[in-house]
């Protein structure tokens, strides 16, 4: 959905980029990555050189470092966070009783990705159908 000229934006426009998508499905701010700089506390942040690169950074200690050269892949990457944690915010609240909790989470957080982009969510029903495979939804 989303490709960049040659080369990597630089963050400010990474930084536009992400807040107008955003906006679509009213992502907080604090839901989103910094910039250029960690804050810690396992807060997503993103660099970009000749790669886009998105790092977690918690008690100083970098714990995950992905890279791409694929703009749509880091969008995804910060959407795909982001809608988990508004989703499990939305699941928290409407929990059903007897009902695995991923049901509510995952349909929800696939609706919010559906909403900024069809390819993103049809990536997320892949994933979600591994980890189904390997950890079935537990009714009681």
């Amino acid at each position: 959905m989303f490709e960049a000229a040659a080369g990597t934006l630089p963050l400010d426009q990474i930084q536009a980029c992400v807040e107008r998508i955003a906006r679509k499905i009213g992502v907080p701010p604090d839901e989103l990555p910094t910039y250029g700089h960690s804050e810690d506390g396992a807060r997503p942040h993103i660099e970009s050189d000749r790669s886009y690169h998105f790092v977690v950074v918690e008690r100083g200690r970098e714990q995950e470092r992905r890279t791409t050269q694929d703009l749509d892949q880091l969008l995804y990457w910060i959407f795909r966070d982001a809608t988990f944690t508004i989703a499990s915010r939305f699941e928290l609240k409407n929990r059903v009783s007897g009902a695995d909790f991923r049901r509510l989470l995952f349909r929800r957080q696939r609706e919010l990705l559906a909403e900024l982009d069809r390819l993103w969510a049809k990536r997320l029903d892949g994933e979600l159908a591994d980890i189904l495979r390997e950890h079935p939804y537990s009714d009681e």
